[in-house]
């Protein structure tokens, strides 16, 4: 089979839609190891047990889809919130089997809820924790359960773009500060755990759908301007095999007290 091309290899990524957070374009050409938590599982038993639940910055909706279908029981009411329009059309599209209510609310907007309403708040990669809000919309007793990206995350592919980061920039998303940030909230941190994982990618196309995709790792990403470099990772790869680079990601178990 002759080897794609360079410019096969573009086009073909830049062809691909970025909507919704379902990452199977990637089989075969990019790998991630995955947290040993396993959050999506354990999103599942968590609804189980929750009554009124609420998904913050759900993307397309994927893994709270795969959390109820997962779920022994589910939530008598379910929301889900989302700040891109495509989104939040996809959302809505996915979860309405569930009778989920997806709600269009942007990332910075306080949440379109009353307060204490939920007694589970969940959120996958949220762009920030917005504990505050977080706090005010679970119910004394409810908890927040969240996986975040954490400090330097696939930073050997964002510096390979962008050139040395500042500490500032690398030590953004310190889940210790987030910590810090829950409790003067008035929440209750009752487990943090934070992991490295390995990525690989084995193609050009990989890079440029997730840079696509993943829209803060090289703001304002075009293939029209980053050629020489995307050229030069593509040599790179040929010659040397898979880029490799670290995610970064960490688990929050957070409570409201009851008083």
């Amino acid at each position: 089979m002759t080897p794609r091309t360079f410019e096969d290899l573009i086009a073909e990524a830049v062809a691909e839609p970025t909507e919704g957070w379902d990452f199977s374009w990637f089989e075969g050409r990019a790998t991630e190891e995955r947290p040993s938590w396993g959050y999506a599982v354990s999103l599942a038993r968590r609804l189980g047990g929750a009554e009124a639940a609420v998904d913050v910055q759900t993307g397309g909706g994927e893994v709270l889809d795969f959390a109820l279908t997962r779920a022994g029981r589910r939530p008598a009411y379910v929301a889900a919130t989302e700040g891109w329009p495509p989104n939040v059309e996809k959302a809505a599209a996915l979860l309405g089997r569930w009778g989920v209510e997806v709600v269009a609310a942007e990332e910075d907007a306080p949440l379109p809820f009353e307060d204490g309403t939920f007694d589970l708040v969940s959120s996958r990669h949220p762009v920030r924790p917005h504990w505050e809000e977080i706090a005010r919309v679970l119910a004394p007793g409810g908890t927040y359960f969240g996986q975040h990206v954490g400090p330097s995350s696939v930073f050997e592919l964002v510096e390979f773009f962008l050139g040395p980061q500042t500490d500032e920039v690398r030590g953004a998303r310190n889940p210790e500060r987030e910590r810090a940030d829950a409790e003067a909230a008035g929440l209750e941190v009752v487990e943090l755990r934070a992991e490295r994982l390995r990525m690989e990618f084995h193609d050009i196309g990989a890079v440029v759908h997730f840079l696509r995709k993943v829209v803060w790792m090289v703001p304002g990403f075009t293939v029209e301007a980053y050629g020489p470099r995307l050229r030069a990772l593509h040599e790179r790869i040929l010659t040397e095999g898979p880029f490799v680079a670290y995610s970064s990601r960490h688990l929050f178990d957070v409570r409201k007290p009851e008083r």
